[in-house]
C-alpha cells in the first residue's frame, strides 16, 4: 500500500543523504591533506628563506670584517704620514724664525 511507497521514498532519502556525508567525509579527507601539504610547503619556503638570508648575513659580515681590517691598516700608514707632517710643519717654522734672524 501506500505506506510501503513511503518507505520506498524514505529509503530512497537516506541513500542519497548517506551518499551526501560520504561525500562530505571525503572532500574534508582530502581538503585536510591539501592543508598538510600547504603547511608543509610553506614551512620548507620559510626554512630555505631563513638559510639564505644567514647565508647573506655571514657573507656581509665577512665583508665588513675585511674592510675594517683594511681601514686599520690604511690608519696604521696614515698615522706616521700626519706624524711627519707635524714634523715638517715644525721645521719650516723653524726655519722661517731663522730667517728672520738673518
Amino acid at each position: 500500500g501506500p505506506a510501503c511507497a513511503n518507505c520506498g521514498v524514505l529509503q530512497q532519502n537516506i541513500n542519497e543523504y548517506v551518499a551526501a556525508l560520504i561525500t562530505l567525509k571525503q572532500k574534508m579527507i582530502d581538503g585536510d591533506r591539501l592543508l598538510t601539504e600547504y603547511q608543509q610547503k610553506c614551512t620548507d619556503i620559510l626554512y630555505y628563506s631563513i638559510s639564505v638570508l644567514t647565508e647573506l648575513v655571514h657573507q656581509h659580515l665577512l665583508e665588513i670584517s675585511a674592510l675594517r681590517c683594511q681601514v686599520e691598516q690604511m690608519l696604521q700608514k696614515i698615522l706616521p704620514l700626519e706624524k711627519c707632517q707635524e714634523e715638517l710643519g715644525s721645521l719650516k717654522a723653524e726655519l722661517e724664525e731663522k730667517k728672520v734672524c738673518l
